[in-house]
């Protein structure tokens, strides 16, 4: 073999390594700047706003005292297991007139 040959091909051997090394090193930086990027994401994720968790715990506040005061003005169950609720648009028995619910005799 010529030793022109042999030098063009470890040139050649050398140049294709530096094309691979940049390519894998190109990568390399993208995957650090997604992988920082998701960690930014994350970290917002974790750091949940003041106003944000004071306005979430007002609306708990306010449930816990609707379903407390439903609780209060809630008539007793009958013997027949109806709770004396109506559904929306459900006609009442005595046309709403009365504070107690109507129960039929067993």
């Amino acid at each position: 073999m010529a030793p022109e040959s042999v030098s063009f091909r470890i040139t050649r051997s050398a140049e294709d390594l530096a094309q691979t090394v940049s390519a894998l090193s190109q990568r390399l930086v993208r995957l650090e700047q997604r992988l920082a990027a998701l960690e930014l994401q994350a970290q917002a994720v974790e750091r949940a706003d003041p106003r944000e968790l004071d306005s979430l715990d007002a609306v708990e506040r306010l449930l816990h005292d609707c379903r407390s005061l439903l609780e209060a003005t809630e008539p007793e169950v009958g013997g027949d297991g109806a709770s004396g609720h109506l559904s929306p648009g459900e006609p009442s028995v005595d046309g709403g007139q009365s504070q107690t619910p109507y129960h039929q005799a067993a």
